[in-house]
């Protein structure tokens, strides 16, 4: 019983470490959230201003960046989509003219109330161009402003959700310990009726065991009288088996006689047909021989009638007067034949 409630204990914290785990991965994801919205952001800057510049990002980054649009807040999304519509973080003006704008506008406190100073900084822009500027620069601190509320409103958000996910942890603990303080008193109160039901189990085995005892005794007694009366039948049966070993082993002695001797004809038989089948395979290897002495009298006699095939041929050809490569043509491919021949008959 101890052992299963130190199995539930185990039990209990091994749930509770995983919990835990669980907790903190979960708070893990939420601060790598957070930190990534806050790089995309800022990298979201960056690369407007590189696109005032003319620069272009890679086609990979863009399907990144299509990616993770769901996951940004929507103030967010409009911030961006306003600086792509006007032409970045200084609405397609360029660093020169925009940073002279941002010092005129600095200098009258935020408002360009003498227009022809900023003329001045600006040669080349006219006064409607620097209205436009500043109403599209009004708007853009607006829509700056928010999304940075935006992005604080988040991050308390995401503190809350981990609060929450905490609070909810505390709740669940106090209920498992509750439900493992009450397995533990119910294993108590099972140890107790068990340590009862051995208790019953054991005045039981003891009565068992003086019965047993008892009979065990008579049974003994019994037993010893039954063994007298077997040693007694085992003497008389030893005597009669020892007769019968003895007429068994006569007639065994008689019986190998018998098979010693067949034994004995048998061997000479086979020694009869071993002989004789060794005459007959020394007759077998004489034909043999004598066989292929008549193939090599074949065939040195069909070298002789080639030979003298080929001495007719070369006659014949000097007597029309063939030239001399043309007989020694004929001759080659005359010896080349009668060594086919040869060939074929040594393989028959």
């Amino acid at each position: 019983m101890m052992e299963e409630i130190e199995n539930a204990i185990s039990t209990f914290k091994e749930e509770q470490r995983l919990v835990y785990e669980e907790l903190m991965k979960e708070e893990k994801t939420v601060m790598n959230e957070i930190t990534a919205l806050e790089k995309k952001i800022e990298t979201w800057m960056l690369d407007n201003s590189a696109a005032e510049r003319g620069y272009r990002l890679p086609s990979g980054k863009a399907a990144v960046d299509k990616v993770m649009v769901s996951n940004l807040p929507k103030e967010v999304l409009e911030f961006e989509k306003f600086l792509q519509q006007t032409g970045g973080r200084q609405g397609g003006w360029d660093d020169y003219d925009h940073q002279n704008f941002l010092k005129v506008l600095t200098k009258q406190k935020g408002k360009l109330v003498y227009l022809e100073e900023a003329l001045e900084y600006l040669p080349g822009r006219t006064k409607e161009d620097i209205q436009q500027h500043e109403k599209w620069y009004q708007e853009f601190l607006f829509l700056e402003e928010r999304k940075k509320e935006s992005v604080q409103t988040w991050k308390v958000k995401k503190m809350q959700e981990k609060e929450e996910l905490l609070l909810e942890h505390e709740k669940s603990k106090e209920v498992l310990e509750s439900e493992c303080l009450a397995r533990i008193e119910a294993q108590k109160e099972k140890m107790e009726e068990e340590r009862r039901r051995q208790q019953e189990k054991l005045e039981a085995w003891k009565q068992k065991k003086e019965l047993e005892a008892a009979e065990k005794q008579a049974a003994q007694r019994k037993e010893e009288e039954e063994k007298e009366k077997r040693q007694k039948q085992e003497r008389h049966r030893q005597l009669e088996v020892k007769l019968l070993v003895e007429e068994y082993t006569r007639q065994r002695k008689k019986q190998e006689k018998f098979l010693r001797l067949k034994r004995q004809l048998q061997e000479e038989a086979e020694r009869e047909e071993r002989q004789r089948c060794a005459t007959a395979g020394i007759c077998k290897f004489q034909e043999r021989d004598f066989h292929k002495l008549e193939l090599k009298a074949q065939n040195k006699q069909a070298k002789e009638e080639e030979l003298a095939e080929k001495e007719k041929r070369l006659s014949k050809l000097k007597e029309k007067g063939c030239s001399i490569m043309e007989t020694r043509f004929i001759a080659e491919k005359s010896e080349h034949t009668a060594h086919v021949k040869c060939f074929k008959i040594f393989g028959q």
